[in-house]
């Protein structure tokens, strides 16, 4: 590890920083809308986006600096365990195929911006609609306090900030700094902003993984090596556990972990509010089938990226937080300049995700909560103030969780919020495809997810944590381990299958479908397909 600031990174670090800076207050005039007082236009940047700006747009959405940093880092400290990211990202492109194009033309024709929206117009149900919105910000407002995590790890290894003895404010000013000018442009230029910034993030990260994936392995000597000196390290006893630290290809015995892990992060990846958001900003349903079957080239970089946990084991790499190995990695491998690149693609991968998780949750917040209850008619004006104001104090409150609480904190709520989110599926997914579902079922099922989920979660402990030590714990009836978000999801179809029927039966009173048949598979070009922002919210 090298001795004080790194200053040649530390320069190319700030240079391309400056350079998205300038971006995205330029992104405000990029594409400028007639009327730009609407969530249509700050929020989805007017529903314009083509093909490859919603590709880079979903890619530097779903590909966050966390992902830099936590993939590789969970390879270094358990090995081809921390794979199953891989495999979850290509099992969900092609069940996003069947159902975003149905959600893109159904929210397209009735001015939806948000999933909640959704829901409440299938269903008629407020109720359930609120529920989605809340598990939507809750879910998300740990995952942008993450995206912190990967920025405050990249300027520890710079030598940025002084040392753990340093005053507080003067440790976290850059990252004050960072934040506070994400805030600003966001709050200008809306979802424009990280649309013209994910050019630059995505082709930095492609950059920095080509080289990588080359340069390294030629500096420690090719594969061969780099595979035995981890499998020689992942053989040690880790003395915490008194079992081996990790292994190269994944045991028998964490095979039900792998599989449900990798399938249940698959089935909640775009139930994320910041996923649909993306979504949503296409200008057609044409537009997201293409991209579903271009995006896995991104689980082609994912799956390079992941070699990088291996590689710092065979470095030599010996740090106490794990989320630092591969930051130190770029520092000891590459040469200054070129590190500082590798520093910006992970600096920058953190401000995309966060400008659009901070817009879909305060999107939430104006359209299921500050429109639905508290101010119904509220004008498209007074909602795109209202969500702007909110989209700041997220990221507020993200920066107070990081700053305040110890980051196996925020990891933790992440953790959960996978958990969480997956209970929305049944309400989403079931509602784009049938409307046999009884509205309050849906919400019964719902509650038992979010609850048991989360209980269970509690229970598991770790080698540092008595509670919420890990996101896997035995399924019931099975007695194997497996990830309790799938298990929560199964036990909230069943609830929600049975007390359907038992609804149905009482004859309860269902909600009114505001949706037609047609409306699933409607087209921006196709006649009568209209955006009209003040019909969602009102009362049935």
């Amino acid at each position: 590890m090298k001795d004080g600031v790194n200053g040649v990174a530390l320069a190319v670090f700030i240079f391309f920083f400056l350079a998205v800076t300038v971006m995205g207050f330029l992104a405000a005039r990029w594409r400028k809308a007639e009327n730009e007082h609407s969530l249509d236009e700050w929020g989805l940047g007017g529903r314009s986006f083509g093909t490859w700006v919603t590709w880079f747009l979903l890619g530097g959405d779903l590909y966050t600096a966390y992902t830099f940093v936590a993939v590789p880092a969970a390879i270094y400290a358990a090995g081809a365990a921390g794979f199953f990211a891989v495999p979850y990202t290509i099992l969900i492109y092609p069940l996003i195929f069947t159902f975003l194009p149905r959600l893109w033309s159904v929210s397209h024709k009735h001015g939806y911006v948000t999933t909640s929206d959704f829901v409440r117009g299938r269903f008629g149900s407020k109720g359930l609609s609120l529920a989605v919105a809340l598990t939507g910000i809750l879910a998300t407002m740990p995952y942008i306090a993450l995206q912190l995590v990967g920025i405050q790890a990249v300027l520890d290894v710079m030598g940025v900030g002084g040392g753990e003895n340093t005053h507080w404010f003067i440790k976290d000013l850059p990252l004050l700094i960072a934040f506070g000018v994400l805030a600003a442009y966001t709050y200008s230029s809306g979802l424009r902003a990280p649309a013209l910034i994910a050019f630059v993030k995505d082709t930095l990260i492609y950059l920095v993984i080509a080289v990588a994936i080359i340069y390294i392995p030629i500096k420690l000597g090719g594969f061969d090596e780099i595979f035995a000196k981890a499998g020689d390290a992942f053989a040690q006893t880790n003395p915490a556990t008194d079992k081996p630290r990790g292994a190269v290809v994944p045991p028998e015995a964490g095979h039900w972990t792998y599989a449900t892990l990798a399938l249940g992060s698959a089935l909640a990846l775009f139930m994320y509010p910041h996923s649909i958001t993306a979504t949503l900003s296409s200008k057609s349903r044409e537009v997201i089938r293409r991209n579903t079957t271009i995006l896995p080239l991104y689980s082609l970089m994912l799956g390079l990226l992941a070699l990088l946990g291996f590689m710092a084991i065979a470095a030599g790499i010996n740090v106490s937080n794990g989320q630092l190995a591969i930051p130190q990695l770029f520092e000891d491998m590459f040469p200054d300049w070129f590190a500082g690149v590798a520093f910006a693609a992970i600096g920058i991968g953190a401000l995309v995700p966060a400008a659009i998780m901070s817009i879909a949750a305060a999107n939430l917040f104006t359209r299921n909560i500050y429109k639905d209850f508290l101010k119904p008619d509220a004008t498209p004006e007074q909602e795109t103030k209202v969500s702007k104001l909110v989209s700041l104090l997220v990221k507020v409150g993200a920066l107070a969780f990081v700053l305040t609480m110890d980051k196996t904190v925020a990891i933790n709520f992440q953790l959960l919020g996978g958990i969480w989110i997956l209970q929305t599926f049944p309400a989403l997914v079931g509602g784009l495809f049938t409307r046999w579902f009884h509205r309050w079922a849906l919400l019964a099922g719902w509650a038992v997810g979010m609850v048991y989920g989360t209980v269970a979660a509690y229970g598991v402990a770790s080698p540092t944590q008595k509670h919420f030590g890990g996101s896997n714990a035995e399924i019931p009836g099975l007695g194997e381990i497996g990830y309790i978000g799938l298990t929560a999801f199964v036990l909230n179809v069943i609830v929600t299958v049975v007390l359907t029927f038992v609804l149905k039966a009482a004859k309860a009173p269902e909600g009114i479908d505001e949706t037609k048949p047609e409306d699933y598979t409607a087209d921006a070009g196709d006649k009568g397909v209209s955006v009209v922002l003040p019909k969602v919210g009102a009362g049935h």
